[in-house]
């Protein structure tokens, strides 16, 4: 079939014509994308002015790899591919791990950078940002495409759209030459070239045989357990899941993104008694959760002597037996697996043995009865349970907010003190455990949803994104930072035997980061206990205004990596002391 002739400048006529910039907005809008997370610069600068007045959001932040987050977890609230558009080169770079996150994540992400032009880059004639960007990001993401015409730019949107949402999302690259965007082609034409994806993520029906596998299983248990996980929150097949779950009567246990979907006060939920389930447990139906590290791969210790059998549900089949054997494989989309369970249960579905929920009530009661006095104490300088304890309770104040949470420390014990009350308000550092994602989160959390957001970051975490405050605080929104300041990483209390330099984990002794965000005309605070972080907290929520809380911990709270401490290796040699 021919091509549709496309011309590098307009002709001397009064046809009407378009271009590769107003193709490509063109193409978002056509499909729904109203909203661009970007930094600007060449190529790119003019095509987010023209999509800004074309009506897209554009926001511009301070660095790709932020902005990628937040398009990672547009993605996930959304459902709808998150975009991120970087310039060529380093800006591409800098976008490109928040595109692995979100791959490795299961978020539908595009990245869309603009580059340098094939001929120069093929040759290696050293062109401005000269760099084979397709090539770097095809290993890293579920799908790759450049797009070197304009009549080429819908069908190039089409791909990309589809295969980040479709089967298990994930991250897409799309590589626009900067060549591309002045190429001006007939109106008409341009559009009849856009394409409307119809149904990029159609439903995949679970096998009648493999839904009667898994429920006989269930059913056979003696100390069932449901695991869920983030992939259930995605889904948004909120009513179905609580529903099946309720049906079923067997304990639940959720990963730290799928807290919420019950709340964890549900009489069913395990959260405080995870270690008991986990090693307790006989059969485990694992319901948009992977058996990876974050769960110990299934065995080991966490999952103590007792044979397991396991179901997942994954609409990836190739995820199943990928690190111990699945005695009941469940091939299909979320929301279509557990209303096919819900549905062969029928009206007298058997609950879980008496004694095995008794024991799981008892372990649960006795962890919190443990932990609530830690959480009442007025400590100044705070420790983590005092600070945690007055944010547990505001959250409970407020369920419709959203938490972001990231830090070693600060992660590991908010995701088990802080009770959330409704699906996808808890965003956090995902499967990677990667450091960074704090404000790119928190801005696309406020900007996807229009609620207020609670940040609880790390003084190391904040690092990694601090400067988007000014981001926060030029678009004016509704987010609340709290950095638990300990003076380091891990804590701020090593020290170098060797010279005057301070030790690899110290930072500077009583910064105060509120005064960044004051810097930016936000609201900064400074809080030494719990009463006044409370205080604060509480006041930057009521108000929605731009506000970051210098919660000052004491130096020496905290352990070696958090609860991961395991996965740091000692020298046998040089023992820590």
């Amino acid at each position: 079939m021919p091509q549709t002739a496309v011309k590098t400048e307009a002709p001397d006529t009064h046809e009407e014509l378009t271009d590769g910039f107003h193709l490509v907005i063109d193409a978002m809008k056509l499909n729904g994308i109203d909203t661009i997370y970007n930094v600007p610069g060449i190529p790119i600068t003019d095509l987010g002015r023209m999509a800004q007045a074309e009506g897209i959001r554009v926001l511009s932040f301070r660095h790709e790899q932020n902005a990628g987050y937040a398009a990672a977890i547009a993605g996930f609230l959304t459902r709808k591919p998150g975009v991120c558009l970087t310039v060529s080169a380093p800006g591409f770079l800098n976008g490109l791990t928040a595109l692995a996150h979100a791959t490795t994540n299961c978020f539908p992400m595009i990245l869309v950078s603009g580059s340098s032009e094939r001929e120069v880059v093929d040759l290696q004639q050293g062109d401005y940002e000269e760099m084979d960007q397709l090539a770097i990001a095809k290993p890293l993401c579920k799908a790759a495409f450049r797009v070197l015409h304009a009549q080429d730019i819908g069908i190039g949107f089409a791909r990309a759209i589809r295969a980040a949402v479709s089967g298990r999302p994930g991250g897409v690259y799309l590589d626009l030459p900067a060549k591309l965007f002045g190429q001006v082609m007939n109106a008409q034409a341009g559009s009849a070239s856009l394409v409307k994806v119809i149904d990029p993520a159609p439903a995949q029906i679970p096998s009648p045989d493999s839904v009667k596998r898994a429920l006989d299983l269930l059913k056979s248990a003696k100390r069932p357990l449901i695991i869920l996980g983030k992939g259930a929150a995605y889904a948004q097949a909120d009513e179905a899941i609580k529903t099946f779950v309720e049906t079923s009567g067997v304990p639940f246990l959720p990963m730290s993104m799928a807290k919420g979907l019950l709340p964890d006060l549900h009489p069913q939920c395990a959260g405080a008694a995870r270690s008991t389930v986990l090693k307790d447990s006989d059969v485990v139906m694992l319901i948009g959760a992977r058996l990876n590290w974050l769960l110990s791969h299934g065995k080991g210790k966490s999952w103590g002597d007792l044979p397991k059998k396991f179901i997942q549900v994954d609409i990836e089949p190739k995820e199943m037996d990928s690190n111990v054997e699945i005695a009941a494989p469940v091939v299909g989309d979320i929301g279509s697996v557990v209303t096919a369970f819900t549905a062969a249960m029928g009206s007298d579905w058997p609950k879980a043995p008496v004694e095995w929920l008794s024991a799981v009530q008892k372990k649960r009661e006795d962890n919190v009865a443990k932990m609530a006095p830690r959480l009442m104490n007025n400590n100044s300088p705070m420790d983590y349970h005092g600070a945690l304890g007055v944010l547990r309770t505001i959250i409970k104040e407020r369920p419709d907010a959203i938490l972001v949470n990231e830090g070693a420390n600060t992660l590991d014990l908010a995701r088990g003190v802080i009770d959330m009350y409704q699906p996808r308000k808890r965003l956090d550092v995902g499967t990677w455990g990667v450091m960074g994602i704090g404000m790119g989160s928190a801005i696309a959390a406020a900007v996807e949803t229009g609620k207020p957001v609670l940040a609880i970051e790390g003084d190391s975490a904040f690092g990694f994104s601090g400067m988007e405050v000014e981001t926060i605080c030029r678009y004016n929104l509704p987010i609340c930072v709290v950095i638990f300041n300990n003076d380091g990483i891990y804590r701020g209390t090593d020290q170098n035997a060797a010279s005057d330099d301070p030790a690899t984990t110290v930072f500077v002794k009583g910064a105060r980061y509120d005064k960044m965000m004051e810097a930016f005309g936000g609201i900064g605070v400074n809080a030494t206990s719990p009463d006044e972080l409370k205080r604060a907290v509480n006041a930057a929520m009521d108000s929605g205004k731009p506000t970051l809380i210098n919660a000052v911990i004491d130096p020496a709270a905290g352990s070696e990596s958090g609860r991961i401490g395991n996965l740091n290796p000692q020298s046998v040699l040089t023992k820590k002391k």
